[in-house]
């Protein structure tokens, strides 16, 4: 039998949230998947958990083969509001029979749930074996470890696997990173249980035996190996002495979090750090012609805004907030320029070519509709001029002073698709992200080809460092009753949905820190009254 299994984690669709109701979170939900005794349908069947249409796909787990009785490893982490309805349900331990074929028992499904703490320390853990007892007929052992978390009722829920090391019974495996919050939620004295196999290719592993730690425990032994004994339990004849697994080394590191750069604003040269200095706001022509005409979709309505004018107005309100400046340089491309009509893809918005900054997003938009009625909205399409116009910026300061985001919005189809790759392989080593925002109703292939989130870009055999683009079509995001605000609100919260990560993938692989946080705030003492005075105020 050669059998996969894998999770599908779904979340219903409980209709349209108001963001600007929505609440802080009040706590995070981490979700531990398991199965048991799932319906073996052939020697290659490959069972897999689908979500119904009615539902969105939160998140999948990985695949383990051979096994009708999976712990999956990876975790669901959930955001719950207290405050709103949220049709998934919370146990300590949930277990729902699998319905499939009517009159066949098809497995169990159990979701256990815990709340999490707020602990952001990770551990960097290396072990190795001691002479692990010999399982293979013909060989040795093939050892791996597996960790498991205890939890509140008793139980143990599953967080780490190591990689197998072959034919060997002194293995030394792969140091890993984990944060802390799996292997014991912030108890430091938490029982951690460490289980020891023998790996086999039809997925019947072998026990070898386990041992029992705590994260404070490992913390302990940073100065000098601390040994395990591996003790395999045997109802009639007590335990056995399996070998030993010895802790090599317990690095401890604390996750610094996107806000702990935006509160600890660093000083560097003498300077502020500016994070997210600079919006650079392209528009393309419009495949539906003059902007005067209600078809076009840069059209100058009296009454409402176009999709363009959407876009910008829904990122560069929240991106505004992180500058210190608000000075925005905002470039426009596919268009005739005047006096001579020759054709620009990086041209001011303002028309001042030495100095295309505007003044915070109502600058832009007024600097976007002035532009409408000077240029001639003209093709092709190029993206490349304008991201190696931000990258230029973004290569002086690669020390992480500042960071640069590109907002690009374009209706479409891309033409110089080979240069915007290189484009955006070379940039991404730079302290920069792009936003790339489709308006209309083109095809966006070679615009979702750029969103790095299924593979990697790459160009000339060459793959982007990190993943810096983020690619949404606005017309997804438009809300069905004409309600604007919150079709901005929604296109906001996708689009800059990756851009912490993206910030602080640029900032950890450099080793750059934070700045210390600020010192608290400290009300100015009233000031002294003059003797003279104050003998008046108490004669009054």
């Amino acid at each position: 039998m050669n059998q996969e299994t894998r999770s599908l984690m779904t979340m219903a669709c409980i209709g349209d949230a108001d963001p600007f109701t929505a609440a802080i979170p009040a706590t995070k939900v981490e979700l531990t998947v398991s199965c048991r005794n799932l319906l073996d349908r052939d020697t290659f069947s490959n069972p897999v958990c689908v979500s119904p249409s009615a539902l969105l796909q939160f998140g999948r787990t990985e695949v383990i083969d051979n096994t009708l009785n999976p712990d999956f490893v990876r975790k669901f982490i959930l955001d719950y509001f207290f405050e709103e309805r949220q049709n998934l349900r919370f146990d300590l331990r949930l277990e729902k029979p699998l319905i499939g074929i009517p009159g066949r028992k098809c497995g169990t499904v159990i979701v256990r749930a815990e709340e999490l703490s707020n602990c952001r320390e990770s551990v960097m853990l290396q072990f190795c074996g001691n002479k692990l007892d010999k399982k293979d007929f013909f060989g040795k052992s093939d050892p791996f470890l597996v960790f498991y978390r205890s939890n509140e009722d008793g139980s143990y829920t599953i967080c780490h696997k190591t990689e197998v090391v072959k034919n060997t019974l002194d293995p030394v495996w792969q140091a890993f990173k984990i944060p802390v919050r799996a292997l014991c939620n912030g108890d430091y004295d938490r029982s951690i249980k460490v289980e020891v196999y023998d790996w086999d290719r039809d997925g019947g592993h072998d026990f070898i035996g386990q041992f029992s730690t705590s994260y404070r425990e490992m913390c302990r032994s940073q100065s000098q190996f601390h040994i395990y004994e591996v003790r395999h339990t045997h109802q009639a004849a007590g335990f056995y002495f399996e070998g030993g697994v010895t802790l090599l080394s317990c690095l401890v590191d604390t996750e610094l979090s996107f806000l702990d750069y935006i509160r600890g604003g660093r000083c560097l040269s003498g300077r502020s750090q500016q994070l997210l200095p600079v919006c650079v706001n392209a528009v393309s022509r419009s495949v539906a012609g003059n902007p005067s005409q209600p078809t076009s979709l840069h059209y100058m309505s009296p009454y409402q805004l176009n999709d363009y004018a959407m876009a910008l107005r829904a990122v560069g309100e929240i991106i505004q907030d992180y500058d210190s400046d608000k000075m925005f340089p905002a470039l426009g491309f596919g268009a005739k320029l005047p006096p001579d009509g020759r054709v620009s893809h990086e041209f001011a918005l303002n028309g001042n070519p030495q100095n295309p900054y505007c003044n915070g997003i109502e600058g832009v938009m007024e600097a976007y509709y002035q532009s409408l009625k000077s240029v001639r909205l003209y093709g092709p399409t190029h993206f490349s001029p304008v991201i190696n116009h931000v990258a230029r910026y973004a290569s002086a300061v690669t020390d992480g002073s500042q960071y640069f985001i590109l907002l690009i919005i374009s209706d479409g189809v891309i033409t110089d698709m080979a240069q915007t790759k290189e484009s955006i392989v070379n940039a991404a080593s730079l302290p920069m992200s792009i936003i790339i925002v489709g308006v209309g109703p083109a095809e966006f292939d070679e615009m979702i080809e750029l969103d790095g989130d299924e593979e990697r870009i790459s160009s000339q055999g060459r793959f982007a460092e990190r993943d810096i683009v983020q690619f949404v079509p606005f017309r997804d995001y438009i809300d069905r009753r004409g309600n604007h605000i919150l079709s901005m609100a929604r296109l906001a919260k996708e689009v800059l949905a990756e851009i912490p990560d993206q910030f602080l993938s640029y900032m950890r692989t450099r080793g750059i820190k934070p700045g210390p946080l600020p010192p608290p705030y400290t009300p100015c003492p009233p000031p002294a009254i003059h003797p003279l005075l104050a003998r008046r105020v108490s004669r009054i």
